[in-house]
């Protein structure tokens, strides 16, 4: 702290001597005098020879001339000057002056001539020493340059780290959906707080731990969760911090790093996109001597050189293990390789849970369900949709996240926001209802591991509607069937189309993408075709400094074959999938119409509609549904208000009761406005509530005065009953 105010002060002293120092310049260059034109020596004797010369003042070199003419006044002579000349000497100019004078005849006006010394003015006696005090600036400020350069401060500290050094507060019970991988680095926390144990053993903990997986994952999370545990330095930094413009800075960032941390061990050093610096050596154009390999060579040579790192672990984070150079993932450096994978069902609930544990979730919310819905999400996905599902539920002045609320940002997340107030034609929307009818229906009646969620003709992002589908289970790998069924519900829509309307649109463009994208996977990779158990396939990122000159491993009777296998896949799925939608071409009928109508179902109207329920009764179900959930609301709303009413209440009376104790309200007023607040019923009268439980005690019950009591007691409980009865036959009847 003292160091900081020291900076402070200094600092803010150097700002006062240069504001002083800029405003004493301004004065002095806003104080010169305006001498008018500058003329040569030859004009000058010119314009005296001419008679337009009036006065003449000569001072330090510089000769100042008012012409008979001039609108310059006496008071403001020898402060302004029309012209001006310059001179070596000035017996020049007092001899072209003299000259005229006293020539022969002598001329009606003499020139004014005017030598003498003026006194040096007080701005021009400080500049020089404000000169000197700027020079010291100068100095001061260079010298604090290259101290904090040598420290690692300022503007020339190029070759220092710029890890940040922190300790997070984040614990493994933040960290949900990743058992195994918190399991991993619990051994790193262990070892830090009891290295002996381990020696004990002669156990050698891990140099290096690198942690893999999709972005979203959680890797920084994690790594920040092992910081935490262990409570030691955790210094973190991101791989394209060490490269800078200038040569050699990369590799000297990396030596400053590890030095810091040998002053600081035991710690954690913690490298996020690792690749950035990391990447194969020779691959692409720099050769082997650019700025990153530099970097990357003495990274290597501090993990695992000539010198000894005790007590350095370090972590680093990537999303392209593949592109890495060998030497960095051979043990001795990273000896240790943690996938953070995608969280499973169990994983994803967990993460919610987290996730909303500051959000005010309705009881309602069923989190194994969205779970269930939301196969493939990574913990950021989770995050982002319960944030917008929070937003969603500011917007509508819920006070509470609901079921809905979450579903609506999923889809949002997912596919973007609904667009309601797009123009859409009349064709369009009868289009787009039979389209998303044929993906629903192929989706319910095809087994493909998914079912239908939401069915909807709202034109939301890119598309003019959607049809939902989530995993009904966490399958990792697909059968050949269900690859097949898959092909078969993208190519719904354009069937439904062509039955319908004998025509097709652009519509199905995305569809067809992806039923040719599984085709010829099924083909050339998963080898699910009668070219047999071949991969024909290649990886599907290309990094250019490995796979510029990669060629293909077929011939061309090969591909032309892989075309052919594509085509029979796709031709057969396209024939069973129109069988489908013509034998339930009713089906088609009544989905599309109830499209039209609600413009969106969800997974009991569309089981509804495969049961042969008739829309109609399938419309009523939701407009039912519809009622419930603004009951729900609306009830909702009104507890909240009564809520707020109540402390708006409490603080009144608290008010009322320290305005009383202070003096400033009297006794009557403080009871008159008790009686208000309990005039409203929705504060209870405490002291009410004693008198009555003392009346209780106090007072002796009789045989008879007890079984009225008794009578009076069971009577409402019985009328109670009778009402919640009605009441569940009036909803019922609704």
């Amino acid at each position: 702290m003292d160091n900081n105010k020291k900076k402070k002060s200094t600092g803010g002293i150097l700002s006062i001597i240069t504001l002083i120092a800029l405003v004493i310049i301004v004065i002095f260059i806003a104080s010169q005098p305006n001498y008018g034109k500058r003329i040569s020596t030859t004009e000058f004797q010119e314009m005296v020879t001419n008679g337009e010369v009036s006065d003449v003042y000569a001072q330090g070199g510089t000769a100042i001339i008012r012409v008979v003419d001039s609108s310059i006044t006496d008071a403001q002579w020898k402060k302004r000057a029309d012209y001006y000349v310059t001179y070596t000497d000035v017996s020049i100019i007092f001899e072209i002056v003299d000259n005229y004078n006293n020539s022969d005849p002598a001329p009606e006006i003499k020139i004014n001539f005017d030598n003498q010394v003026q006194g040096e003015s007080w701005v021009s006696a400080v500049v020089p020493y404000i000169s000197l005090i700027i020079m010291i600036v100068l100095v001061y400020m260079f010298y604090r340059m290259i101290r904090n350069a040598s420290r690692g401060n300022g503007a020339m500290s190029f070759g220092k780290s710029k890890a940040r050094v922190e300790k997070p507060n984040v614990k493994f019970a933040d960290v949900a959906g990743a058992d195994e991988e918190k399991e991993e680095t619990r051994e790193i926390v262990e070892f830090l707080k009891n290295p002996q144990k381990f020696r004990a053993v002669g156990a050698r903990i891990p140099k290096g731990v690198l942690l893999v997986g999709p972005p979203g994952t959680g890797k920084t999370l994690l790594a920040k969760a092992v910081a935490g545990e262990s409570n030691v330095p955790f210094f973190s930094i991101s791989g394209s911090d060490f490269v800078e413009l200038y040569v050699g800075v990369g590799a000297s960032r990396v030596r400053d790093l590890f030095d810091t941390a040998k002053r600081n061990a035991p710690c954690i050093v913690f490298i996020d996109e690792i690749d950035a610096v990391g990447r194969q050596r020779g691959a692409g154009l720099g050769g082997g001597n650019d700025e990153r390999e530099q970097t990357l060579n003495q990274l290597l040579v501090e993990m695992d050189g000539f010198q000894g790192n005790t007590g350095i672990i370090v972590l680093a984070a990537t999303n392209r293990a593949d592109v890495l150079d060998p030497a960095l993932l051979r043990p001795g450096r990273f000896d240790r390789q943690i996938y953070v994978n995608v969280p499973d069902v169990k994983g994803r609930e967990g993460i919610m849970k987290i996730h909303a544990k500051n959000k005010p979730i309705d009881k309602d919310v069923d989190f194994t369900a969205i779970a269930r819905l939301t196969s493939g999400f990574t913990g950021a996905d989770i995050e982002n949709f319960l944030n917008e599902a929070a937003i969603l539920a500011a917007r509508n002045n819920r006070a509470t996240i609901t079921m809905e609320d979450i579903t609506e940002g999923i889809n949002k997340v997912t596919m973007g926001p609904q667009k309601k107030s797009w123009v859409v034609t009349e064709r369009d929307k009868k289009n787009t209802a039979y389209h998303e009818s044929g993906h629903a229906i192929l989706a319910k009646l095809l087994d493909a591991g998914e079912t239908v969620h939401e069915v909807s003709i709202i034109p939301r992002g890119m598309a003019g509607g959607y049809t939902s589908m989530r995993d009904t289970d966490d399958e990792k790998y697909y059968t050949k069937d269900k690859l097949l069924n898959k092909i078969s519900i993208a190519m719904g829509g354009r069937i439904a189309e062509e039955m319908i309307f004998g025509e097709t649109t652009t519509g199905a463009a995305n569809d067809i993408k992806q039923a040719t994208k599984i085709a010829h996977k099924m083909v050339t990779e998963w080898g699910m075709s009668e070219l047999g158990f071949v991969n024909y396939g290649s990886e599907n990122e290309v990094f250019i400094g490995r796979d510029y000159q990669k060629q293909t491993a077929y011939s061309e009777a090969t591909s032309a074959k892989i075309d052919q296998e594509v085509s029979k896949i796709i031709d057969g799925c396209y024939a069973r999938a129109k069988k489908t939608l013509e034998d339930n071409r009713q089906i088609l009928e009544n989905m599309a119409q109830l499209l039209l109508e609600k413009e969106t179902i969800y997974t009991d109207e569309v089981d509804m509609l495969i049961k042969g329920v008739d829309p109609k009764e399938v419309a009523k179900s939701i407009d039912k549904k519809e009622k419930t959930r603004k009951r729900k609301e609306e009830k909702i709303k009104k507890e909240q208000e009564i809520e707020q009413a109540k402390k708006l209440q409490q603080v009144k009376l608290q008010a009322a009761t320290a305005l009383n104790k202070a003096g400033i309200l009297s006794t009557s007023e403080l009871e008159m406005i008790k009686k208000e607040v309990n005039a409203t019923g929705l504060l209870e009268n405490k002291q009410t509530k004693k008198v009555v439980k003392k009346k209780e005690k106090t007072a002796p019950k009789t045989t008879e005065s007890a079984e009225t009591e008794n009578v009076k007691s069971e009577t409402p409980k019985q009328e109670n009953k009778d009402e919640s009865k009605d009441s569940s036959n009036k909803d019922e009847q609704e």
